[in-house]
C-alpha cells in the first residue's frame, strides 16, 4: 500500500520526467518516459502521450512544483492547463532548474513547501 503525499514535484525535460511524492520524512519516485524522445529539441513539440503520462503521475496530488531545464516543463503545464483545469489550480510554481540529482530535486522541493505551507494551507 502507498502512503498518500500532499506534495510533489515533477523534474521534466525532452528525455524523462522524475516525479517525487514526498512529505518531511518519506518520498516515492516515479520515472515517465516518451515513447519517442525527440532528438532534435528545439523544433520539435512535446509528445502529448508523454505529457499525459507525466500529467497523471502527478494528478493526485494537492500541491505541485513542476521544474526543468528547458521549454518542456511549459509544455507541461500548458498540456495540464488545457486538459485538467483543476489540477493547474494545484502548481504552485514553475521554475528553471538545470540537471539536479534525485536528492537535490528533492531537497529543493522539501525547501520551497516549507516556506510555501507557512503561507498556504494543505487543504485538497
Amino acid at each position: 500500500m502507498t502512503t498518500h503525499h500532499f506534495h510533489a514535484v515533477i523534474w521534466i525535460d525532452h528525455k524523462e520526467a522524475r516525479v517525487f511524492h514526498f512529505n518531511p520524512e518519506d518520498v516515492e519516485r516515479t520515472v515517465v518516459h516518451p515513447d519517442h524522445p525527440a532528438k532534435q529539441v528545439h523544433h520539435k513539440p512535446e509528445d502529448p502521450h508523454y505529457l499525459k503520462a507525466a500529467m497523471d503521475a502527478i494528478s493526485d496530488a494537492g500541491a505541485i512544483l513542476v521544474i526543468g531545464p528547458a521549454h518542456t516543463k511549459t509544455e507541461l503545464v500548458k498540456y495540464i492547463e488545457q486538459h485538467n483545469p483543476a489540477l493547474k489550480a494545484k502548481i504552485a510554481a514553475v521554475e528553471t532548474v538545470d540537471h539536479p540529482t534525485d536528492g537535490q530535486i528533492v531537497a529543493h522541493a522539501r525547501k520551497y513547501f516549507k516556506a510555501e505551507d507557512r503561507v498556504t494551507p494543505q487543504t485538497k
